[in-house]
């Protein structure tokens, strides 16, 4: 593993979790590389999970609401154990709306972590992103 996905886990909860979801990005970056599309590295990550025992939810619809209306649904790459939220990018540079975005995805599934793969760069980019204010108590529908 290269130094940034050493370190990238390490201030998330659930470090060992998170430590096994890094290594199975790796997996899939050393044999895709990069130049595919996002949707070619989610089903690839996908078999990647599975073959690695990590239980996963892909395409996880999360229901959005503004003052108690349901205005829209949003759904997460990768929602992994119930506990963290994996997004996935193929573009040449993150930029600081990827990260307001996925604190965004913390805050309607009422998690507190999140990793950021972009898998169209050389090693893999490897982000963590967490929730500004925690919060206690799950969202209904991860109950």
């Amino acid at each position: 593993m290269n130094q940034e996905s050493r370190k990238a886990g390490k201030n998330l909860r659930d470090s060992q979790l998170t430590e096994q979801i890094i290594a199975a990005a790796i997996r899939v970056h050393r044999v895709l590389g990069p130049g595919f599309l996002e949707s070619i590295y989610e089903e690839a990550l996908a078999v990647e999970f599975a073959l690695s025992g990590i239980q996963f939810v892909r395409q996880f619809p999360v229901p959005l609401f503004y003052r108690d209306h349901q205005i829209g649904e949003h759904r997460l790459d990768f929602m992994v154990e119930s506990k963290i939220v994996v997004e996935l990018k193929a573009i040449s540079e993150l930029e600081d709306i990827h990260f307001a975005i996925g604190r965004s995805y913390l805050k309607a599934t009422n998690l507190q972590d999140g990793l950021l793969f972009n898998f169209a760069t050389v090693p893999l980019t490897i982000k963590r992103f967490c929730r500004e204010k925690p919060s206690d108590e799950p969202p209904d529908f991860l109950k």
